[in-house]
């Protein structure tokens, strides 16, 4: 397992965000239209572990191509960021990697779409997130909390409040808070 180290904040729109990283010299990469769908076992003992299960389908927005990602996340660490070990593998059929997880008593606990732009900047990967219910995020993923601070930094986000919680999290409490009773968040 590899260590994911990334920031998160909070944006109203990401016009400024663009303008910094096209100054900074970062590098577009593409965007994608995301399914995040997030197993556990009917007793629910990945979250009372504080760990996730998810298989992700991305669609290019600009070639229509899929890919499927599984994904273990460990236990969140200590840390100004948020941080956790984490695998993850390609699988070729979404559909049969989703019969494999339930044959292995995995149930579909919830699912989400997220519009992602990616960009890249030093070693690090800008996410730009926009979540239905949620709205925009941006993430930055990095090798070390300095290199990430920099990058953050030089994106005009430092003024920002970190956020250690992830998607599904939010989600989910909105959901309970509400009472919404929905599996699948969609655009």
């Amino acid at each position: 397992m590899s260590l994911e180290l990334e920031l998160k904040v909070k944006v109203q729109n990401f016009d400024a965000v663009r303008k910094a990283l096209s100054e900074a010299g970062a590098k577009y990469v593409g965007a994608v239209l995301e399914t995040n769908t997030f197993f556990d076992t009917p007793d629910k003992s990945l979250l009372a572990q504080d760990k996730g299960l998810r298989l992700r389908k991305t669609c290019d927005d600009h070639t229509g191509q899929e890919h499927f990602v599984i994904t273990v996340k460990g236990p969140a660490q200590a840390g100004p960021f948020k941080s956790r070990e984490e695998a993850e593998t390609d699988v070729d059929d979404g559909d049969r990697a989703a019969g494999v997880l339930q044959a292995l008593g995995y149930r579909p606990e919830l699912s989400f779409e997220k519009r992602r732009e990616s960009w890249t900047l030093e070693a690090c990967k800008i996410e730009l997130d926009e979540l239905p219910i949620l709205g925009r995020f941006v993430e930055i993923e990095g090798p070390d909390e300095p290199t990430v601070t920099r990058v953050r930094d030089r994106l005009g986000l430092a003024n920002l409040p970190s956020i250690k919680t992830g998607y599904i999290t939010m989600l989910a409490c909105h959901l309970q808070e509400t009472g919404d009773t929905r599996k699948a968040i969609t655009f």
